[in-house]
């Protein structure tokens, strides 16, 4: 039951959040809400791009331990046929 409730707590506190930002924001002056914007949109494409490298990194490894279990195998048969 204290789990549950505890769980009730968090979303509250999570809401009571959420309110205290929207309220924040919406008083906010244009140039503050355009700093804002700026900044979110800068942390955005931060992420995307290293999404993106990671992306490329984790494909590159793949690839590559493809290969080398391809020349692995490859070997290995050769190897049974000649026995």
């Amino acid at each position: 039951m204290k789990k549950q409730q505890g769980k009730g707590l968090l979303a509250l506190l999570g809401l009571g959040a959420g309110v205290f930002a929207w309220y924040k924001y919406k008083n906010l002056s244009p140039e503050k809400k355009e700093q804002l914007h700026s900044k979110v949109n800068e942390v955005g494409q931060k992420v995307k791009d290293t999404y993106t490298e990671v992306e490329s990194s984790v494909k590159s490894n793949l690839d590559s331990l493809k290969n080398s279990a391809q020349e692995i195998k490859t070997e290995a048969s050769e190897l049974a046929n000649k026995s």
